[in-house]
């Protein structure tokens, strides 16, 4: 299963992932990016969690995974928000206008995926933050890598895997 991997010691805050995943859904983003400090920002997406809480607590079952990923049954979604509420990571935003919950499904719903192609994020990502390849091949690059931790989403193969920054000095 291909999973996103987001290596924060990476992301120059330049938003390219943003405005990658406007253009592929019609003007809306599915993400944004948030700027911790001076030398920090951390890409927020759905984390597409193997213990999906958004899913769970769902009344019309209108989330649902599905390899590795989890998307919305729009025709299913009554914009309740509990999704919303549910997901730990704050990450579900309601579409006004069509009343319907919003989030990122990898771009699944475009060409991207029938065509084997990256997510648009991780194809725009101009300081390489964001690499989308298998599971275990992340896996295998954090740890040769020499990480000190892994932060994920909710279970043990989530859907997208995050390194946490390194501790700069000041001064």
């Amino acid at each position: 299963m291909k999973v996103v991997y987001m290596d924060l010691n990476r992301c120059i805050y330049c938003r390219s992932c943003e405005v990658a995943c406007e253009r592929e859904h019609d003007g809306h983003s599915h993400m944004s990016v948030v700027l911790l400090d001076e030398g920090h920002s951390v890409p927020m997406n759905c984390r597409h969690c193997e213990k999906s809480p958004c899913a769970a607590v769902c009344p019309t079952h209108a989330l649902n995974r599905t390899d590795g990923r989890v998307l919305i049954e729009k025709m299913k979604c009554i914009g309740c928000r509990l999704c919303a509420m549910a997901c730990p990571f704050g990450i579900l935003e309601l579409d006004s206008l069509n009343r319907v919950m919003r989030k990122c499904d990898f771009c699944s719903s475009t060409h991207r995926v029938q065509e084997g192609k990256s997510p648009a994020c991780v194809a725009t990502c101009p300081a390489r933050a964001l690499i989308y390849d298998e599971f275990e091949a992340i896996m295998k690059r954090v740890k040769e890598s020499a990480a000190k931790a892994v932060v994920s989403g909710v279970g043990h193969q989530p859907g997208v895997v995050i390194s946490p920054p390194e501790k700069r000095s000041t001064g």
